[in-house]
Parts: structure tokens; sequence; C-alpha cells
């Protein structure tokens, strides 16, 4: 009885919303529903105008679309051909965009490749050939077998270990038999084998046998791996066209006399933000590059004891749990060489600015120890920045780590890019490593570099902000190995890390993932030795070395002002020194804005021409104590005259300081300027006129036979300073 007194009350409450709600209702929806019809109704009439034509597409895309169709049909009739003329088209177009376009092409390039030689080896004579060169391969395999030390410890933990016989075609017992047995007898009475066999037809001739995670691998499979990657890497660097390597692969086809490659293969068990987790590789190293079936490669970046973990440079999306992965044999490691100044890199050393290939036949392992004691020379040749305030009160030396902290938009960039524009004439290679920088400001960084000629002896690695955590980790260590490479043929290199900051939240991230403890604001506990390790590779060397350097200026954000932070206080601690730019003073207009009282240099006047280090010898008590006044002035107290002077005095040195960006100036001229401020041949000038009064000064003194004198930074003797005195009073009388 109650289900139906309920139902009845659900009726008549709906019937007497329905009659007097009924206007309510239309008064509210009325307006909503009339706007959605007349929309409807301007859809239909648009879906009854005729579909304009589509506009045609632009001269080069037709071409190029035609072109690629056009070549894609001539390498089903020749092989050989079309994959010389692929790479003569790589090397003549030098887009970054049709370089992806031909990536795509090459990949169905080797699909009709792998099509060929499939067929060869299913026909006379070559399928009596594969048969007959089965035993060869057989006795090839048991003349290289080994357990190595992750088996035996595999052995110890499980008495059996599995090996694997795999071949394209079913293999005669009589051969299957004699793996067997040997490789019962390469285990004795260390523990037994669970023996297996199998046949796979993508193998498409020859045989392999899998012991534990080893692989002896002597198919027509790994021939074609092999080819592809000689292909990719190894014709640029030989000179040898793609047309004579597939001619070469087919004459080893047809002779099938396969190598024997040796690896290990594991299995890929989860992935998920770039981070792939691995069993099997039992002997793989920390910083080892693996491979995936997917062609996508990753770095070894943790080892546990029944996995490891792996971080992934391309797209993990491409990855799946289940399939195969492979040791590459080396850790990770960049292309080096004179080949790489001018252009835009990875953090891979592979070129992201369309310029083409590079050409470079030597590699470094991106980790490398760093100079010991004995193998380094004291810092005490001047790098100079063409800064003023920097160069005379904070001097940086070959070889010496400066680092550079501020808060966001206070011009760190701007002295790093200043330093870099500095440099030229002066054999120094210059290294820019932008980590976690949007790429707009990567670009603009290079068109400004090239602008000023400082482009051709400098290296821009890239990890931009879009790129993955993994890339922009390894990024300052692939800048560094390349400035390496210079530094042990004997010459100078400045390397700017831009910034440490990213660098370190992008190492935070993979080993939050990694399942790593987190510590201190949720770093891990080795971020210290992180940037202990990337950082003190910078040095100069000894003599008995080559006497080259590496002089490191890394970049920390600080969020307001605030030095003491965790990661500020790492890399505080472990250069020699910083150059700290205030907020406040960047507001006030002073450019750099270089706070004097919170930085130094350990190195100090070691690193200075004795000129420079002459003529700035009181500058900072000079500047401490303008400060001081200005404060003080704030109150709003009577001074007398003198205080009025020092206080002007103060302006004065204060407006020579400021400098524009990618100005730098020669240290002679720095000098000149500041013996004249601080010895009185400015004191008629008005602080807002110091800039002409500068500009005026360089040009008078570039005629002067006194600067010539100038110019080799040596210590001003009497008769020198004398002359340029007597300068400095006729460029003022001149007015």
């Amino acid at each position: 009885m109650r289900i139906e007194f309920v139902i009845i009350n659900f009726l008549l409450l709906a019937v007497l919303l329905v009659l007097f709600a009924r206007k309510m209702i239309k008064k509210i929806f009325g307006s909503r529903y009339d706007r959605i019809k007349s929309e409807y109704e301007e859809i239909e009439e648009a879906d009854n105008l005729k579909e304009p034509e589509a506009p045609l597409p632009c001269e080069d895309e037709s071409e190029n679309k035609a072109d690629f169709a056009e070549e894609l049909e001539k390498a089903r009739a020749s092989l050989g051909d079309r994959l010389s003329q692929i790479k003569e088209y790589e090397n003549r177009e030098r887009s970054f965009l049709r370089a992806k376009m031909m990536d795509n092409v090459r990949k169905e390039l080797f699909a009709i490749l792998r099509d060929e030689v499939k067929d060869i080896f299913s026909k006379e004579p070559y399928l009596g050939k594969v048969r007959a060169a089965e035993s060869k391969i057989v006795d090839s395999i048991l003349s290289q077998i080994r357990l190595t030390p992750g088996d035996r410890s595999y052995l110890l933990h499980h008495d059996v270990l599995y090996v694997t016989l795999t071949s394209a075609l079913p293999l005669p017992k009589e051969l299957v038999d004699r793996v067997d047995n040997a490789t019962k007898a390469l285990l004795g009475d260390e523990g037994k084998t669970s023996f297996w066999v199998l046949v796979d037809e993508k193998l498409i001739g020859g045989l392999k046998l899998r012991i534990g995670d080893t692989v002896y691998d002597g198919t027509v499979e790994e021939e074609l791996y092999g080819f592809e990657k000689s292909l990719s890497r190894e014709a640029l660097v030989n000179g040898v066209s793609a047309g004579e390597l597939t001619e070469k692969f087919f004459e080893q086809a047809k002779l099938f006399a396969p190598n024997i490659s040796v690896y290990q293969r594991g299995r890929v068990m989860t992935v998920s933000d770039g981070i792939c987790w691995m069993d099997g590789l039992a002997d793989i190293m920390y910083g080892e590059v693996v491979e995936f079936e997917c062609g996508e490669r990753g770095m070894v970046l943790d080892i546990q004891q029944d996995r490891i973990g792996c971080v992934v440079f391309g797209s993990f999306e491409n990855l799946e749990s289940g399939s195969r992965v492979r040791r590459v044999g080396r850790i990770a490691s960049v292309p080096v060489g004179d080949a790489l100044l001018g252009r835009v890199v990875d953090a891979l050393g592979v070129p992201v600015d369309g310029g083409g290939n590079i050409v470079s036949s030597e590699k470094r392992p991106i980790e490398f120890k760093a100079p010991g004691i004995l193998d380094r020379a004291p810092v005490d040749r001047p790098l100079h920045t063409g800064i003023k305030v920097i160069d005379s009160l904070i001097p940086i030396g070959k070889g010496q780590r400066e680092l550079i902290i501020g808060d966001r938009q206070t011009g760190k960039s701007a002295i790093a890019i200043d330093a870099i524009i500095n440099q030229k004439g002066k054999d120094t290679i210059c290294i820019y490593v932008a980590i976690g920088q949007k790429e707009t400001f990567v670009a603009e960084t290079r068109e400004r570099l090239k602008a000023h000629g400082a482009l051709d002896y400098t290296v821009i690695v890239s990890a931009p902000a879009s790129g993955s955590a993994a890339l922009q980790y390894i990024a300052p260590f692939s800048g560094t190995a390349i400035g390496e490479y210079f530094m042990y043929k004997g010459r100078d290199v400045l390397i700017v890390y831009d910034d440490l900051s990213k660098h370190a939240v992008a190492y935070r991230e993979l080993s939050l993932l990694l399942h790593r403890p987190s510590g201190r604001e949720a770093y891990p506990g080795d971020i210290f030795y992180l940037h202990s390790r990337l950082l003190e590779r910078a040095a100069h060397l000894s003599p008995a070395l080559g006497g080259g350097s590496i002089t490191a200026l890394p970049v920390i954000e600080t969020l307001g002002g605030d030095i003491s932070a965790y990661i500020p206080t790492n890399v505080i601690s472990i250069t020699d020194g910083q150059i700290f730019l205030e907020t406040e003073l960047y507001n006030e207009g002073q450019r750099p804005a270089v706070n004097v009282g919170l930085s130094v240099s350990r190195v100090g006047g070691a690193a200075q021409t004795k000129l420079l280090k002459q003529v700035s010898g009181n500058l900072r008590s000079r500047l401490a104590q303008y400060r001081e006044l200005a404060e003080f002035m704030q109150f709003g107290a009577d001074i007398d005259e003198q205080t009025k002077k020092a206080l002007k005095a103060g302006r004065l040195l204060t407006e020579a300081l400021k400098q524009n960006r990618y100005n730098p100036i020669p240290d002679h001229l720095q000098a000149v300027l500041l013996y004249a401020v601080t010895h009185g041949y400015a004191d008629d000038v008005d602080p807002e006129d110091m800039q002409s009064f500068e500009n005026s000064l360089y040009e008078y003194f570039e005629g002067c036979k006194v600067t010539e004198k100038l110019r080799s930074g040596a210590k001003m003797d009497a008769q020198t300073e004398a002359e340029l005195v007597n300068a400095l009073k006729e460029f003022v009388n001149r007015g």
C-alpha cells in the first residue's frame, strides 16, 4: 500500500508542476531554446553551401610530395640506386622537417629490403647455402660461449640456466645435440640447463643461441640490423655512398658468412612517465645505453637486485611491456670535434638546427672522471667577460667555476652571453647549455650570437622545457664532454650551464619516478654529488697534459633573493665564487645588477691583468662607502660639501659601471675609464651624461699612443702613468 501511495503522490506532483510551472519554465529556457534554434539553422545553411576548393599547396611542398612518391616507386625496381638517391637528397636538403620525412622514407625502404632479402634466401641456390652454413655457424658459436658473472650469480640462486636455440629453419638433430651437449659441459657441476629449441621465420636465415641473458647471434636478421646502423651513421663518417653499402651487403648475403654478434638481451617489465623497468641484463653497468625493439634508446640510472631502472631518451609511448631490450655495449656518449662548432644540438649530440648531419668520427662519454689535483695547474690566466663590473671587481680566471645567481629576469643569461661574445678572436671555444629554456629563447640566443660573429666558435646544447626530463638531466654532462675534447687538446673552453636549478628539478623528477627516497625539498640525497661531479670537471690542466682549461659559469635561479635555499647553497659551496644579481638594483636601472657586497671571486687578483688590478684596487671600498652614504641620505639629513662630493663621486662610479648588453669592452679601455673616474677627471660630468663621456673617452683613446702600451695589460710604470695622465688632461680640456 505504501508503494501505491508514493506513486500516486508522484503523479499528482508532476501534474501540478505542468499546470503551474509551465510559464516559469518557458520563461527561463525560452531564450536559450531560441538561440540554439537559430544557431542550428545557421549550421544547416552553411552545410547547403558549396564547399570551397582546397587551396593549392605551395610549390616546394608539391615538389617534395611528387619527389617522394617518384623515388618510392623507383625503390621497388632498384633498391641500391634508391638508397643512394636518398643519401644524396639528405646531403642536399638541410631542412629539419624534410630530414624527419626522410627518416620515414628510410623505414619504408628497410621494410622493402627485408622482403627482398627474405625472397633471396627462400629460393635456390641460396637456400642450400643457408643449410650448408648452419654447421659452421654452430662451430663458431660454440667456440665463443662462456658463463658471464650474471649467469653464475643466477645459478647460485636457481640451480638451472635457460638455454634457447632458435633458427630460421628446422635444424638437424645432430646439430641440436651438439649444442645441448656443449652447453651442459659449459655448466659442469655448477648447475643444470633447461634446453629449448625454437623455429622463427623472422630470422630469415641462420641461427642464434641464448644462454641466460647472453645471445650469440648468427642470423640474417642480425646482419640487417647491423646494415641499418651502418647506413644511418657510418656512411656519413667514412664518405661511403648508400649504393655501395647496399651492394656490399647483397654480396655478403649471397656468400652468407655472417659474423657472430654477441650481446645481452633483457625484457621490459613496465613503462611509465619516461621511466622503464627491465629484468635480465645482469651484467649491465650504471650509465650504459640500451636499445629497445622499437628503436628508442635509454640510459641505465638505477640497478636493483631484481630489476633495472632506465630513463628513455625518446618517446616512451612506443615501448610495450614484454618487449625486448638489448645492451648497446657502451656508456652514454656524444659526438665531439670541430664539426659541432656553430651548431645547435640536443643532449645526445643530434643536430636540431636544420643544418644537416654532423660528421664526427669521435665520441666521448658524458660521464668522465674529473682531473686529479696533480693534473691541475693554478688558475692564473684571466678570462675577460668584457663587463666592467666583473672584470674589475669579480675577475674570472681560465679554469675557474664562477656561479651566476639571482632571481628571475635579473640578467643572468645576459652576463653569460656577453661573456661568450667577448671571446671573439681569443681562441676560446664556448659551449652554451640551455636546460629547461624555451625553444624560442634558444633560437633567439643563436641568432644573437650569429649576429655578433660568436656562433663560429660556439656550440649550443639545447634541452628545452618541452623535452623529457632525461634529456635535461644529461644535457650539462654532454656539454662538458664536448668541452673536454677541446680541453685535452690544449685549448681553452668557456661553458655556461643555464641553468642548474632546472637541472636539479629534472633530476628530482627522475629520482622520484625511480622510487628513490626523497630528502630536503623532495630532492634526492645525492643532489650535491650530482653537481659536484659535474663542476669538478672544470679545470686548468697542467702543462704536462697540454695546459687546456674549462671555465664553468653555472647559473642558479633564486626565489625572492634567497641564496640560502637548498640548491643555491649547494652550488655556492662547490664553486670558486659567485656573481649575485639583485632585483632591487635591476629595478633601479643598474645594469648589470651586480651586488658587489655579496659577489666574490675566490681566485681574485690572480686571474686579473696587472693593469686592471692596479686601477681597481679601491673600487670595492668606494662603492661600499657610497652605498652607506646613499642609505643615510634617505632620512633627509643635512650634509656638508665634502659629503656631497663623495656622493657625486660614488654616483659617477656607479654610472660608469653600467653597461649595455652585447657591448663588451676591452680590458685596457676599462682600465682607462676607471682611472679617469677614480682620479677626478670626470668630476665635472653630470651623472646622467656619463654614457656620453664614456663613449667619447673610448673614441679618443683608440688613437692615442699610450693605448698601445696599455693593451698588454702590464702594470703601469711611472712613465706610462704620466702619459695616461697627460692624455686624460688633453681629453678633458678638449671638452
